[in-house]
């Protein structure tokens, strides 16, 4: 197995470098201790140990490390150990003590050889044993050792026997030696009579050795490692498929990472060697084995396999034996085995040949056939037959699989079944082709490209509905070809092409005859409405839908009726944030639910939770959108579009209250959806970029990559244009700012609502430097920076005053307007207290953090009027929401006009007035805590470690009854335990 990579970051190994360095504090305090770390090849064993050593060696600890290599049946004796005194023998501090050990000399060949060989002479090893524990102990005493030894998996006996007498009589046995002992082994490489088997189980039980397992990375943290390996943002699509394949095996997923963009296809060569070399180690018949359970997949039930690899009960248990005490299988539950990591199955099936392979897939459709054909397995079925190349039996086997995804709401594996037959459809004989939906090829792709929207594969389905209409001869039943048409439309706007898809939803509407009104005409007709409306043309959308809606109630389409509800909503002046809209929304729900059209009903259930939103009314948007979620979910459909708006939604209403812990944990829920993690994520990134980390903008860039996306361009660019202002880059916020805008226009021209916001946050970097040109005596420049401010209010202007529906924007829109504003106010002549104090009330409805920022600029403004206890007053109220928020950078820039001002009167502005219950260093450390640092940061800037840091913030809460860091903060400016930094000139 290849080193890891020294270079990389250590991530999500936060608990066991807690415990291996706490081993490391008992061992400086005099308390020897050992510790056994046992992991799979490849899980980091030998990046956290070399980790520990840092810190050891950061600590004033002297760290020796001796390696086990594996020299097969011919191991050199105390291997290890020899390598261990060849670096004592190099360091001339160290080498002197070596003069008194004479036996331990001979070891290192650097003595007469006198007696037996210390191999086999009994007293010669004893005295080699105790001179190597009285070395050690020598060495401990000038300063406390660290001693290292890898891979003991590979020991020699002697070694083997060295580290016990060790650990039992010798090193560890000494009263009060400052020595730490830390070795590590593969715990998926000790078969049941493994040497080492006997000597662990023997050490675990002493109280001074410990054992530590390194368990497999969880995914989020193994996603942190991939993105911090690569130094550059990675598609999201890539991240998922290099965790799901490595399983939490740090070596596995660095060498996926270092294949991808290259031509290597499934295992990388370099790691399939390594996976390959245990699978050569076991007998032919056990190897055979492997082979055939390889092409069942990741698991095979023990029947299954004895009849397709065709050996009898004993010899087939024999052959599991050995594998299963290899670890390359672990039985699972119903007599099934299963490779213990995928990659390993995967290189075994690659290493087949390719008739062999065909053979033994057809071996197993045959056997699953035989079993009876039901939908669960039908997906193994069709993979089997198309892998033995019987494509009429894997054509029908892939339909089945699809009709059993549908009824258990699986929208991913319906499509990827359909998709399968659909590559098959032409290599099949039109004869052998199944009857009924399957026999129709065009209806069978606008199928397909309904489980893609499902499936929230939204430009996928745009390039199966092109296919279907690509396919579409001139003699087509025009009914077809108006629903291919209005369903390329709907796929059309959902990927946010709005001219295509008014035009398509057009060309669906001229095909087929008004009257008599069919059920095609009328979703035709609503799927125009909806275009039509996107591109401007509201007057024509509403004359269409009124007729739409009345054919749909004569032909009790209730489904459509509630689609055109919906959007006569928005077309009628009954905006969806007021009551007569949101009541009408209700009845559309009530439509689509009775008429078992989940899609509609998701639709309905957005339109509610946004419009209470946008109405200011959180507590009613909440309910709304967790019940769309539910019946989402219920559905199988938490991938489709709405679902994922309704998430970002329901993590936008946390954010805006303030509740930002909540907001992160149903972020976190949210990237589980397979297709979710892109612009569903956006609050947490405002939140992040709010509490001053510095990736948020990486991580905001990387949304932009790949096809146009509506929500991604927003969450982007307001999360980019705010990141620029928080720095002071006047010309990259506007540029953001104008770029996003742009983007998101539509092709009629006009604004989109967010544009105010976008606006505003430019504003603010804008009035910054046209302030600080103009404190500098530059009027030239602040007088350009201030004609470009003029430019944006006045944008913003024109975003605020019109929405989608025709009225002004509701109360959010209106509180971003007053923002920019004030912000215009102080770029053209200065601050403006009573702007400021405008803006702040706006945001009252419920904007935490935005209130906030507001009334800093506000308390700025008041100082400035030189209206001192007023400003104190403000600055003290952000100073509380900043503390609960966690929001790092605001409380730095408020406590800074604190200092600055010399606001006395502001809470917690003045020094404690009663003793502190803190030691001096929880003072420090607390002060940090206010900063939002972790303890990682906390201990870089104290000089300590980072366990260290964690018992002080311990101490802390304890002694402020806090339950959170963040409550401890607020608690301690509460009670003025949290002194002002003094101000400087």
């Amino acid at each position: 197995m290849p080193q890891t990579d020294f270079t990389s970051p250590l991530v999500g190994r936060d608990r066991e470098l807690t415990r291996l360095l706490g081993a490391l504090e008992r061992a400086r305090a005099g308390e020897a201790r050992a510790v056994v770390v046992a992991g799979d090849a490849g899980v980091g064993k030998t990046r956290l140990l070399d980790e520990v050593a840092g810190h050891a060696a950061g600590q004033g600890m002297r760290v020796l490390t001796g390696h086990c290599v594996d020299l097969g049946d011919v191991g050199l004796p105390y291997l290890p150990f020899t390598e261990i005194l060849g670096r004592i023998a190099e360091d001339e501090r160290l080498a002197p003590h070596l003069a008194g050990h004479a036996a331990v000399e001979r070891l290192r060949g650097g003595g007469e050889a006198r007696g037996g060989d210390p191999a086999r002479d009994a007293d010669a090893r004893l005295r080699l044993f105790e001179g190597m524990a009285a070395l050690l102990a020598r060495l401990a005493e000038d300063a406390p050792l660290l001693l290292v030894l890898e891979d003991l998996h590979w020991a020699d006996q002697s070694s083997r026997d060295l580290l016990r007498f060790l650990l039992t009589r010798g090193a560890l046995g000494a009263p009060g030696p400052r020595l730490a002992v830390l070795a590590s082994y593969r715990s998926d490489d000790l078969h049941r009579r493994h040497p080492l088997r006997p000597l662990l189980a023997e050490l675990v039980r002493l109280p001074a050795v410990e054992r530590l397992e390194l368990r497999p990375m969880p995914d989020a943290e193994m996603t942190r490692l991939l993105r911090a390996l690569r130094g550059e943002p990675l598609p999201d699509g890539t991240v998922r498929t290099i965790v799901e394949r490595a399983e939490g095996n740090a070596f596995y997923a660095q060498e996926l990472l270092a294949a991808t963009g290259t031509q290597a296809q499934g295992v990388p060569s370099a790691l399939a060697d390594v996976l390959l070399i245990r699978v050569e180690q076991l007998p032919e018949t056990a190897q055979q084995v492997l082979r055939t359970a390889a092409v069942a997949g990741r698991r095979v039930e023990h029947d299954l396999l004895r009849e397709a690899v065709g050996l009898s009960e004993d010899t087939l248990e024999a052959a599991l034996r050995e594998a299963v005490g290899r670890q390359l299988l672990v039985p699972d539950d119903g007599e099934t085995y299963a490779f213990r990591h995928a990659l390993t199955r995967e290189a075994v099936y690659a290493d087949l040949l390719p008739g062999e392979r065909a053979r033994l897939h057809g071996t197993f459709a045959r056997l699953l056939a035989g079993r009876g054909g039901t939908g669960e397995s039908a997906a193994e079925r069709a993979h089997h037959w198309r892998e033995s190349h019987h494509l009429p039996e894997a054509l029908a086997a892939s339909l089945q699989a699809a009709d059993h995804a549908r009824g258990v709401g699986a929208p991913a594996e319906e499509l990827r079944h359909l998709e399968a037959a659909l590559d098959l459809w032409s290599a099949v004989d039109p004869a052998a082709r199944p009857a009924g939906e399957g026999g129709d090829r065009i209806t069978l792709t606008l199928r397909a490209s309904a489980a893609a929207v499902h499936a929230g594969e939204v430009h996928r389905a745009v390039a199966l509905t092109r296919a279907a209409l690509a396919g579409i001869g001139q003699d087509a039943d025009s009914e077809l070809a108006a629903r291919v048409r209005y369903t390329l439309a709907g796929n059309l706007l959902t990927a946010d092409n709005l001219t295509a898809a008014f035009a398509y939803s057009s060309e669906a509407l001229a095909l087929i005859p008004e009257e008599p009104p069919t059920r095609t005409w009328v979703w035709a007709a609503a799927t125009h409405v909806m275009a039509a409306r996107e591109v401007g043309a509201s007057q024509a959308a509403l004359h269409v839908a009124r007729r739409a809606l009345s054919a749909a109630e004569q032909l009790g389409v209730a489904d459509a009726q509630a689609d055109l509800l919906i959007s006569l909503v928005g077309l009628e002046g009954g905006a969806r944030r007021t009551a007569e809209g949101r009541e009408r929304l209700v009845r559309a729900r009530e439509l689509a639910r009775r008429a078992g059209n989940a899609p509609v009903e998701m639709r309905a259930l957005f339109h509610l939770a946004v419009g209470c939103f946008e109405a200011g009314a959180f507590a009613e948007s909440v309910p709304w959108a967790a019940e769309g979620l539910e019946r989402a979910r219920d559905a199988g459909l938490l991938s489709s579009p709405y679902p994922l708006e309704m998430r970002y939604l329901q993590q936008l209403v946390l954010y805006t209250l303030g509740r930002w812990d909540e907001c992160l944990r149903a972020a976190a829920e949210a990237r589980a959806v397979p297709a979710a993690g892109g612009y569903t994520a956006g609050p947490a990134l405002y939140v992040a970029l709010a509490r001053g980390d510095a990736g948020a903008a990486g991580r905001a860039r990387a949304l932009l990559r790949g096809p146009f996306d509506w929500m991604a361009t927003l969450v982007a660019g307001i999360v980019l244009t705010d990141a620029a202002a928080w720095r002071g880059d006047a010309e990259a916020a506007v540029e953001q700012a104008r770029a996003t805008v742009a983007a998101l226009t539509d092709d009629a021209g006009t604004l989109p609502d967010a544009a105010v916001r976008l606006l505003a946050l430019a504003l603010s970097a804008v009035a910054d430097t046209a302030a600080g040109l103009r404190s500098a005596g530059d009027a030239a420049g602040a007088r350009r920076w201030a004609d470009v401010a003029g430019e944006l209010v006045e944008q913003a202007r024109r975003a605020a005053g019109h929405s989608e529906a025709g009225p002004p924007q509701g109360p959010e829109g209106q509180a971003w307007l007053a923002r920019a504003e004030a912000e215009w106010t102080r770029a053209v002549s200065g601050p403006d207290a009573a702007a400021w104090e405008k803006a702040v009330a706006a945001f009252g409805f419920g904007e935490v953090y935005e209130q906030a920022r507001c009334r800093l600029r506000w308390a700025q403004a008041l100082l400035a009027e030189d209206r001192r206890a007023e400003a104190a007053v403000q600055a003290g109220e952000v100073r509380g929401t900043a503390v609960r928020l966690g929001a790092a950078p605001l409380l730095e820039r408020v406590e800074a006009l604190i200092r600055r001002g010399r606001l006395s009167g502001a809470p917690g502005a003045e020094g404690p007035s009663a003793p502190s219950p803190l030691t001096a260093r929880e003072q420090e450390v607390l002060r940090l805590l206010a900063l939002g640092r972790s303890n990682r940061q906390i201990g870089e800037a104290l000089f300590i470690t980072g366990k260290t840091a964690s018992v002080h913030v311990s101490n802390i809460l304890a002694k402020l009854g806090a339950a959170s860091r963040t409550e401890a903060v607020a608690i301690a400016h509460r009670d003025g335990l949290l002194a002002s930094e003094p101000s400087t000139s």
